[in-house]
């Protein structure tokens, strides 16, 4: 089992599945989003299946099972966390439109570095309905500031200072929105707390610049991969830990160098 999810599985309610015991689902669920601390790569899977644990489906057990064989597939994985890494921070972000098939609501999906270090990650269901998927980027890039601004704040307590910090973004039209101190039409509806990332913005707390989706690292935590997601699995320091030797660190991208 090379991923934990097949990109062909569709999730849903499954009302007319067979009921399977709610109890033993919720305790399988929660040993997973417990080891999701050290894998990130079964964040996504997670959460999907963890959307319906009050009514748990025949599906939505198998989907759960293909989790337990994926780890049991890849034990050697772990994260990374080298001597030699900068201590720059950077974060990445991603949003998955209408993708709950449930209520149709967005899924913020972030992940910050510390130098070549995944220190942090999430992937949470937005509380409102996004209209488009730039209003659901920019909705997540707000929540990633505050996240952003709050791990600022922690590592200054330990003598660390930053400039601004880069938040990393595939979508030119939240970066424009952001950017933009005009309310236009498009985006009067929206939620003037997800403002306040202008806000910052313009005090340079933060510097939003544009990746490629093919850079994107938060894309692992917005659906499932292909069974090729090993450069995006290097680039959030995840390795096979029994074979990374000693004195030998990585880059971004997970490329091995001397330290």
């Amino acid at each position: 089992m090379t991923t934990p999810m097949s990109t062909n599985t569709a999730l849903d309610a499954d009302e007319d599945g067979e009921a399977v015991d709610q109890k033993k689902f919720r305790g399988m669920i929660g040993s997973l989003l417990y080891l999701t601390a050290t894998r990130p790569d079964i964040q996504f899977a997670v959460c999907l299946c963890a959307l319906y644990q009050a009514s748990p489906r025949t599906s939505h057990r198998q989907a759960v099972k293909r989790i337990f064989r994926y780890l049991k597939f890849t034990p050697e994985l772990g994260l990374w966390y080298s001597s030699g890494s900068s201590l720059s921070l950077r974060r990445f972000l991603d949003a998955d439109h209408a993708g709950c098939r449930i209520d149709r609501k967005s899924t913020s999906c972030t992940c910050q570095l510390l130098g070549t270090s995944l220190v942090s990650w999430s992937s949470r269901k937005q509380a409102s309905v996004a209209l488009s998927t730039t209003e659901a980027e920019y909705v997540a890039a707000a929540s990633c500031c505050s996240q952003l601004l709050w791990m600022k704040a922690t590592l200054s307590d330990f003598g660390l200072r930053f400039g601004k910090i880069p938040l990393l973004v595939d979508s030119t039209s939240a970066i424009s929105i952001a950017k933009n101190p005009v309310l236009h039409t498009r985006t009067k509806h929206i939620d003037m707390r997800f403002h306040f990332l202008r806000d910052h913005y313009e005090k340079k707390d933060i510097d939003l610049a544009h990746v490629v989706s093919a850079n994107q690292l938060a894309d692992i935590f917005t659906k499932p991969l292909e069974v090729d997601t090993s450069t995006r699995l290097r680039a959030l320091s995840v390795f096979d830990t029994g074979n990374t030797p000693r004195g030998v660190s990585r880059d971004a991208f997970g490329v091995a160098r001397s330290v």
